[in-house]
Order: structure tokens, then sequence, then C-alpha cells
């Protein structure tokens, strides 16, 4: 009989998930909420447990439920994919304590890189560059915070030390802000995290997001499987990704791609993770920001550059296989361009609001280089209890030049009836003159967001 994985999320990454672990004979467990029940993760995976109503917390985020499914139909591991509870340190404990695998890093490597102040001294320890910046504070330690924020200087980022996302983040340009600014992002964490403490570093005011993919194999020794470019968001949310990052000062790209490896080797870091950095293009000069302990949604980018499958990569170690040899840091190759664009239900001529609905049909053309992933169909609801992602269109080609030409194409030929999506947005975006020469930084959208919403 073969062994089962149950997966404890919905939509595109629980399908993605879903197809790596059939690939490899594993069988498949999807849980869903009264809102997803006959979705496309339950479609594909052989079997399926309701877990609750449609709110998260009351369903996704019940541990208690997913623990209970995996055991009533004797699912030896569980794969969270991202988001809901694949970065909490608990749950991944809780797996473990059940004699369930929990398809993901240790809950230690979790917890000490989900405090982000935590993760930033290890960092340090481990001779990675951070920003300056101030010791974890609480919201109500008023003194304390005052006198950080004289030390670094405005303008300031104030940051959720648990925080993550792109959650709980919040620039502060004068000291006659900054208090109010500490309260609201305080609250805001006590809520999304249940920890208001805070802390501050020095805001670079253009800058890029470049990341590095990891993977440990959780006794001091890791690989990294090249760098990403994220540069390209609104509101600290990612709309663009691409492998690798174009633009960068080689010397620079070598030493984040050290520099990321050492933090997972000091962590014992096992699994795929991602070192988050930003990176001044004026100096070459580059800091840690984060360590995301899990799946990253723009990990299709890094798997069509180097042949790899991160997923099942994930899997098989979580069931024993030993991937040294295959993922020697010689072996590990990248080649060509890939991007990807996250495809919406939103409309940004309203700010980019949520716009859930059914979608009537759904066309997705046939591209050289092209993959879309997607947890819907024609017929299938978008509802308004989860984020709005539809799906995630990835081309790839021998430069980046074909990459973009076929990821156009594929926009092109798309249809999706009964949504109003951010394609439009997508594709003067792709448009621009500086995106075509790489020539982006984090506030790119909002500082063109006027030209990129023309008719």
């Amino acid at each position: 009989m073969a062994k089962k994985i149950l997966i404890a999320n919905r939509g595109e990454i629980a399908c993605r998930i879903i197809r790596s672990a059939k690939s490899l004979g594993y069988g498949t467990v999807a849980v869903h909420s009264e809102a997803d029940r006959g979705a496309l993760h339950t479609r594909l995976a052989d079997e399926q447990v309701e877990i609750g109503p449609a709110r998260p917390a009351d369903s996704y985020l019940k541990a208690d439920r997913i623990i209970a499914a995996a055991q009533s139909c004797g699912a030896e591991a569980i794969h969270p994919g991202y988001g809901f509870l694949a970065e909490n340190a608990g749950f991944a404990e809780t797996c473990e304590a059940a004699g369930i695998r929990f398809i993901g890093p240790a809950a230690s490597s979790i917890r000490d890189m989900g405090d982000k102040h935590r993760a930033r001294t290890i960092a340090l320890a481990a001779g990675v560059p951070v920003a300056p910046g101030s010791d974890k504070v609480k919201g109500d330690e008023i003194d304390k915070i005052q006198t950080a924020a004289q030390q670094i200087g405005f303008p300031l980022l104030l940051k959720a030390a648990a925080g993550g996302g792109g959650i709980g983040l919040r620039p502060v340009e004068a000291a006659a802000d900054l208090l109010s600014s500490v309260e609201a992002t305080s609250r805001m964490a006590e809520r999304a995290f249940g920890d208001g403490a805070v802390y501050l570093e020095r805001l670079i005011r253009v800058a890029r997001h470049i990341e590095v993919q990891v993977f440990g194999f959780g006794d001091g020794d890791a690989v990294h499987l090249y760098d990403r470019e994220c540069s390209l968001q609104r509101r600290y949310q990612k709309i663009l990704e691409e492998a690798r990052a174009p633009q960068v000062n080689e010397r620079s790209r070598a030493e984040m791609a050290r520099t990321a490896v050492a933090l997972a080797n000091a962590s014992n870091y096992r699994g795929a993770g991602t070192v988050e950095f930003l990176y001044d293009d004026e100096t070459g000069d580059y800091y840690f920001m984060e360590m995301n302990t899990r799946l990253q949604v723009e990990h299709p980018v890094t798997e069509m550059t180097t042949g790899l499958d991160i997923v099942a990569l994930q899997i098989r170690q979580a069931f024993g296989d030993s991937l040294k040899a295959e993922l020697s840091q010689d072996k590990v190759k990248s080649r060509g361009h890939a991007i990807e664009v996250r495809i919406c239900a939103e409309d940004p001529a309203r700010q980019f609001i949520p716009s859930p609905g059914t979608i009537k049909e759904l066309v997705l053309p046939v591209v050289q280089g092209v993959r879309f992933d997607t947890g819907f169909e024609s017929g299938d609801k978008i509802t308004p209890f989860y984020d709005s992602l539809v799906m995630k269109l990835i081309a790839a080609g021998d430069d980046r030049a074909a990459a973009l030409e076929r990821l156009r194409a594929a926009l092109a030929g798309m249809k999706i009836e009964g949504l109003t999506t951010n394609i439009p947005f997508l594709r003067k975006l792709l448009d621009n003159d500086d995106v075509i020469l790489g020539r982006v930084h984090t506030k790119f959208v909002e500082h063109n967001i006027k030209s990129l919403m023309a008719a």
C-alpha cells in the first residue's frame, strides 16, 4: 500500500504538491473547508477530509483537526505548503509528537527564523551583513523605541518581530510619526502573530529585493539553488519574480549565495528555505532581511532554471532519502532564465480590491517553455474567504528576452471569463522599458503606478 501525504493547504499550491507526491508514487489526502467542497485540489487528491467552516481560523488553521484528519486516513506525513501553518513551529512539533512526518524544517529552525530579531542575531553571528537596527522591543517601551530611532536615524523601517511575508512592515519618515506607527504595527502584529514586539531598521529607499533559494541537509551542510529577483511588488506583496536576478554585481551575487548557505549551515537547516536580502544597486552592498522556512510562492522559477523539483526533494528528504550526492553544489546548475507573474482575481482600477466570482471559462494557451500552476478550472469559484491568487504563470527561455517574449504570448492567449483579473496590468508592466531592461526596485510599481494604470 502506497504511503500517504496529507496536504494542509488549498488552491494552486495544494494542487502542485499533489502532483509531485503522485509522481513519486505516494497517496494524497486533501483537507478542505466547507467553502472548498469540490475544489480542484480535492478532485486531484486520492482522498478528501472536510475540516471546518470557510473562515481559515475555523478550518485551515485548526491544527488539531488537520492532525485528526491525517490520523483518520493513515497519512504518514503532512506537507503544509505556504501560508496557514507552514511557518508554525508549534504545528511542526505537534505533527512529530503525533508520529507524523512534517515536510519542512525542524521546529527549532522555524522558531529561530520566525522571530525576526532572533534571525538577525543568528545572521550576524554567521557573518551575514545586516542593516543597522535595534533590539526587539515591546510596543509600549517608548523610551527604548525613541532611543533606538535616534541612533538609527530617519527614515527607518518598523518591523513586527514575528512577522513574515511582507506583513508587519511600516516605513517611518519622521520622528513625529514614530509612536503612532509603533502602536499600529504592534497592534496588528499581536492580532496576526500573537506577538506585538517590534524592532527598527534603517530604511534603504532605493533597493532591490533579491533572495537565494537554499536546501539544507540538517547536519550543518547546505547548498544554494541560485538567486531570484523579487523587486516588483506592491505593498510588500510580490507581483513578478525571476531567476536569476538581472543587473546584479557578480561579486555581490556570489557573496549573497555564500552567506545564504552560511546562515543555513549555522542553524543546521533542513529542507527548502529562502534567504532574503535588500540589495543596493548603487554600491553593490546587500543586507539580510529574513529567512522564510518554507516553500516560496515563486519556487517554480528556480525549478525551471535548475531542472529540480523542489517539492519532490522535500518529500524524499522527509521520508529518509539521502540527497547529498545528487545535490552537491557542483552538480546544481542554473541554465537560461525564467519569469513568473501572479494572476489574481482583483481589480487594479479599484485599488486592486479582490474580485471573487465564478470562472465561467478558463482557457490556457500552449506556449513552449510555459507552465501554469493553478488551483482552478472552468466552473470553479473564487471565494472571498481566501487570497485572490488564481494561478501562477511561469515562462522560461534560453535568456531573459526569450522568457519575456513567451510570457507576453501566454498572457495574450489566456482567457478567464467571469472574473476581473490583473492581467491587463501585468501586460502593461511587461511592456515597460525599465522592466524590459531589468532596471527595477522595490518601489518601482508605486512610483510608476499612473503609467502602469493608463489605458
